[in-house]
């Protein structure tokens, strides 16, 4: 049987100590796919790291790898098209050295190529924790550039028929690394038969693009190389525009306005928009600003009559703009957990974004006062028609991300000539189908919103409404059933855990909403417990280190007392005694880090229980980070003195970090 795909790597000096390189390596050796079916090129770009050497050792044990020793070329263009001159594979993958596949991933690629009879495979990319590109949302057999967004996805990895790269004679041109995998992209997808999108694996882990000051020359010599791309395989027309415009927006405007142009040296600034802006002139006429959105059609503007300073004003304006998501209501409906959520976009100080009506038109208005745009470009009734939230869940360990159902409608309210937009809806998080069908895999998964308000678009964690009472109860949910629980990070931030490892990890995953309740004499500590078993639970206990020189250590026997299925939480009861001077038995005033004892096995608690001179007590879970800091200023100084305070003063700090973690800015404030 002959080889079914090749695998194309343009390694360049990737260093000893790249743990990505090496992730990248073992990702290609371990695939599914049978090693007779499958060859790995490695192009070498003369690295004198010690590179060479081990992938020649690699080579050496490997049948289905081969390096090639080039010459130094400083670009993966050339590593790629030796790569592909050599390749023996009826399809060619091409991946970069930082990029890792996922296990199945040559195995289902293949086979969906075939299946679908495709020139060009694009298997679902995983880049951080960006959400997907639409074009991920589903499975497609015949994809259509702009339909289908493929242009979002402009890098090389993916899957290409190695006789229909030949036959149209595509391969990368000796420009910009990143402009010159677009223009061999673009060419691919012009003159291909047939485009499939792979959109229910996995198939690859983008690595972190390399990044440094953007050569203005290099830069525009790359996107006029694109667009000559584009002008030899399509006819004047709408999809040339609209193409036009996509690298308009891409490689010109989201440069001038992105935080590496605002942070550069004035000379650098000068430089890249005196480039783009002539690059503008000749190949982006005006014509093509109905195909921005309305905040870059300002850029444009501005970009055009030649006013950086502007242009700079304009970009600040813009920062701190973010999307505020209300979370109304979380509960089980059905076997589905169900969000009742409310988004809206606001300014960096927390006041919403609003739009200026005439009859029945909406207009934007710039954020600069001294900017005025055209009526035709600052028009936005056709956009804000199509605003929308969108939910999307994300595993924290793998980064894969799936869209959920929403349902709801965009919302408008009118104050003289101003009108608010935002959206409601309710999100329902079926665990048995989230998948594309299929269940979700075990784990933590973060719930994030995306609104999309026909002027811009900002993204968040789903969050609860500080002091409001938040559900934590698990059910039995799926097939085959999973335990699956709501949970709250110490920030109030909301994700949902699909069966957890053990009864004592699904009350850590709760244990932000520990409180406390005092009673003769006595604190008692209660914790939520998602789901209490038909058996009740096995024996626990809560166990109390003081945070001190003496770290005292209490353990007090605690009650697992059961909930309502499906309805209300049980809880952990712990019955603490409390005194006012130290001593053995009780607690006393201080910081108490808390842990979970059961069958043995301790496990950290997500919250410190603070105890005052005069018995109260009360649970810090990470509201009040600066409480811990505050106190060590105080005292730190006199602990440093006394014997054993140094080491106290760094066993406070590791605990703070531990436990009360920073939050990060508020920009609604």
């Amino acid at each position: 049987m002959g080889v079914k795909v090749s695998v194309v790597v343009p390694v360049s000096e990737p260093g000893p100590d790249d743990d990505a390189f090496d992730a990248c390596v073992r990702s290609l050796l371990e695939q599914s796919m049978p090693s007779d079916e499958y060859e790995v090129i490695f192009a070498d770009d003369r690295s004198g790291d010690g590179t060479r050497e081990r992938l020649d050792a690699v080579a050496a044990v490997r049948p289905n790898v081969r390096v090639l020793h080039l010459e130094h070329a400083g670009s993966p263009a050339r590593g790629r098209n030796v790569g592909l001159a050599v390749a023996q594979g009826e399809y060619v993958y091409l991946l970069g050295q930082r990029d890792r596949l996922a296990r199945v991933a040559l195995e289902v690629m293949y086979r969906s190529a075939v299946e679908t009879d495709a020139d060009v495979l694009i298997g679902r990319l995983v880049s951080g924790d960006n959400p997907p590109p639409r074009a991920f949302t589903r499975n497609r057999e015949r994809a259509d550039i702009l339909r289908d967004r493929l242009l979002g996805l402009p890098t090389a990895h993916k899957l290409f028929r190695r006789a229909f790269l030949d036959a149209r004679d595509i391969r990368f041109p000796d420009i910009e690394p990143d402009l010159s995998e677009q223009a061999f992209v673009v060419k691919a997808y012009l003159t291909a038969k047939v485009i499939a999108v792979l959109a229910d694996h996995i198939c690859c882990h983008l690595g972190p693009s390399p990044e440094g000051p953007v050569d203005p020359a290099a830069h525009a010599s790359g996107i006029r190389a694109v667009l000559d791309v584009i002008d030899a395989h399509s006819d004047p027309g709408d999809q040339r525009d609209r193409m036009y415009a996509h690298w308009f927006r891409t490689g010109v405007l989201r440069l001038l306005g992105g935080r590496p142009w605002l942070s550069a040296r004035p000379d650098q600034r000068a430089a890249l928009f005196a480039s783009l802006r002539e690059l503008t002139r000749e190949r982006f006429p005006e014509e093509l600003d109905r195909h921005l959105p309305v905040h870059l059609r300002a850029r444009a503007v501005l970009v055009r009559s030649g006013e950086p300073g502007r242009l700079v004003a304009l970009s600040e304006a813009f920062r701190g703009t973010s999307v505020r998501a209300e979370l109304r209501d979380v509960r089980w409906e059905d076997g589905s957990l169900t969000m009742d959520l409310a988004v809206e976009i606001v300014d960096a100080h927390g006041a919403p974004l609003t739009f200026r009506a005439e009859g029945d038109r909406l207009f934007w208005t710039p954020p600069i006062s001294d900017l005025v745009l055209p009526a035709a470009l600052a028009d936005v009734t056709d956009a804000v028609s199509r605003a929308r939230m969108e939910v999307y869940i994300r595993h924290i360990d793998t980064g894969l991300i799936f869209f959920i159902p929403v349902s709801g409608e965009v919302c408008r309210s009118q104050d003289a000539d101003r009108v608010r937009v935002w959206a409601v809806g309710r999100a329902r998080l079926d665990v048995g189908t989230a998948a594309f069908g299929r269940p979700l895999r075990s784990g933590e998964w973060e719930v994030h919103v995306r609104m999309h308000s026909g002027a811009q678009q900002a993204r968040t964690r789903v969050a609860g409404q500080h002091g409001a009472q938040l559900s934590c109860v698990g059910v039995l949910a799926g097939e085959p059933r999973k335990l699956v629980i709501p949970c709250w990070s110490e920030q109030r931030e909301l994700s949902v855990c699909v069966e957890p490892r053990s009864f004592s990890e699904s009350i850590v995953l709760v244990s932000p909403g520990a409180s406390v309740t005092h009673r003769e004499g006595h604190v008692f500590v209660v914790l939520p417990v998602p789901y209490v078993p038909p058996s009740g639970g096995p024996p626990a206990e809560l166990v109390l280190r003081q945070i001190a020189s003496r770290g005292r250590v209490i353990a007090i026997p605690a009650l697992v007392e059961p909930g309502v299925p499906g309805r209300f939480p049980g809880q952990l009861v712990a019955k603490v005694p409390v005194r006012r001077l130290p001593g053995e038995g009780h607690i006393g005033p201080g910081l108490w880090a808390p842990r979970l004892r059961i069958d043995g096995k301790e496990v950290d608690l997500r919250f410190v229980l603070e105890m005052g001179r005069a018995g109260r007590a009360r649970v810090q879970a990470g509201g009040e980070p600066g409480m811990l800091s505050t106190r060590r200023s105080l005292l730190g100084r006199l602990a440093t003195h006394l014997p054993g305070g140094r080491h106290a003063v760094r066993l406070a700090h590791k605990l703070q970090q531990r436990y009360l973690p920073t939050p990060p800015p508020d920009h609604g404030s």
